[in-house]
């Protein structure tokens, strides 16, 4: 698929059919530009009102973040919003975040992960994601990153599974649920003949994966996998891509005039 054309372009199929249509979503660096402090991201400008319109006339449209769904849905409160968050460990299909139950038994590591981190990289940011997960964080201090071997030692002496970010690593419980399983889920959920996944980082790569196969598993689907370019992006997430778009400003353009296609 030619990177030159715009998103409405590329989806042509959700254009055509639009109430058998899905469209999921990353949030950092894909709807949110990334800021220094975690818990002062916002949408992009127009974000929030471009996937207003689009969840009123597509099948389903959802996010997919390592974020807390929480945290999300206090930006994002439209009900028919779908947030997958914690990277499929909780969900909020508008009436209230579920979270997967078998975090429970990880919660007591969880923080002791939280609290060994402050511990041993005073210089560096602890996000706490709640009893799911523990991120550490060195963009504003991008000299002071851990080596992968401190990194692994970190997550070997709380029993917990490590996955990398931009300027960032994440402890989680080692449970087969990531992007892929979560986008794996919506899908089968219900009738779409066309998707679209939008990502930026490491962890949208598993959702890459999903979507093609959910797309090979049927006749007449059709999936695009799009990356929102940055100076950070990993390489393998554009080779994937079968759109690049420039940063959040330009996804959120882009979804505007979809919707405005879809209310002509």
């Amino acid at each position: 698929m030619s990177r030159e054309m715009t998103l409405e372009e590329a989806l042509a199929p959700v254009v055509a059919d639009p109430s058998r249509s899905a469209l999921l979503l990353d949030v950092d660096g894909t709807l949110a530009p990334i800021v220094d402090d975690p818990a002062a991201a916002r949408p992009a400008p127009g974000a929030v009102a471009a996937l207003t319109e689009l969840a009123g006339v597509l099948g389903r449209v959802a996010v997919v973040t390592g974020r807390p769904a929480a945290f999300v849905r206090r930006h994002l409160d439209d009900p028919r919003i779908v947030v997958v968050g914690q990277y499929g460990l909780e969900r909020d299909d508008g009436a209230g975040v579920r979270t997967d139950p078998r975090v429970d038994a990880y919660a007591d590591a969880v923080a002791a992960a939280a609290a060994d981190a402050e511990r041993r990289f005073p210089r560096l940011s602890v996000e706490r994601k709640g009893r799911v997960a523990v991120t550490l964080h060195w963009r504003t201090v991008p000299t002071a990153a851990p080596a992968e071997a401190e990194l692994a030692a970190w997550a070997a002496a709380h029993g917990l599974a490590r996955f990398p970010g931009r300027m960032a690593s994440e402890l989680r419980p080692p449970l087969a649920v990531d992007k892929g399983t979560a986008v794996a889920g919506l899908l089968a959920a219900g009738g779409c003949t066309a998707a679209a996944f939008v990502g930026d980082d490491h962890g949208d790569l598993a959702a890459f994966a999903a979507i093609a196969a959910w797309a090979g598993a049927g006749t007449g689907r059709v999936a695009l996998r799009v990356a929102v370019a940055s100076e950070e992006s990993p390489p393998a997430l554009l080779a994937a891509a079968d759109l690049v778009v420039e940063g959040p400003g330009v996804l959120v353009r882009d979804l505007a005039g979809l919707a405005g296609a879809l209310a002509a």
